[in-house]
């Protein structure tokens, strides 16, 4: 009988990460955007002063799954969230239970760290993830509308006026 199971992520799983990540861009037709390195990733996410955790999901210990998240602040409620980034599970593994499981696991430790929220976006033409996400029973927020500043726009709105 198969086993998944949920670990935290180590240094030694940079390399997995990266792949998972750059799986993840392909799938979103964004390839092109993944400035990530393996050793951004290891900076990034081990080091000590890192607020950045992942989850390694392995089924008969071979790594087939991650989710990548850190913690952000409801002022209105005034309590930490937990906000998952990228929950990833390779293709031919899909369907088992890891993306589940993942979830789970993450669900459990904004309980464990008294988190107010779970959240996290998905794009809109993703409608496999958004079905699955529908049941479990989280919720789309279509109120909400998110905003970014990338690259030479955000460094001019940055420069002093």
């Amino acid at each position: 009988m198969s086993e998944l199971t949920i670990r935290v992520a180590t240094e030694k799983d940079v390399g997995t990460l990266f792949k998972f990540i750059k799986e993840l861009a392909i799938y979103e037709k964004a390839e092109h955007e993944v400035l990530a390195t393996e050793e951004t990733i290891k900076s990034s996410i081990f080091s000590d002063n890192s607020n950045v955790h992942a989850l390694i999901c392995e089924l008969d210990g071979v790594a087939i799954g991650s989710a990548i998240y850190f913690y952000n602040y409801s002022t209105w409620l005034a309590k930490p969230g937990l906000y998952l980034e990228d929950l990833y599970v390779s293709p031919e593994y899909r369907g088992k239970g890891a993306g589940i499981k993942l979830l789970k696991a993450l669900a459990k430790i904004a309980i464990e760290k008294d988190c107010a929220r779970f959240e996290w976006s998905c794009l809109d033409w993703n409608t496999p993830s958004r079905d699955f996400y529908a049941s479990i029973g989280a919720k789309d927020q279509p109120e909400w509308i998110s905003y970014r500043m990338t690259g030479k726009e955000l460094a001019d709105f940055a420069k002093d006026s």
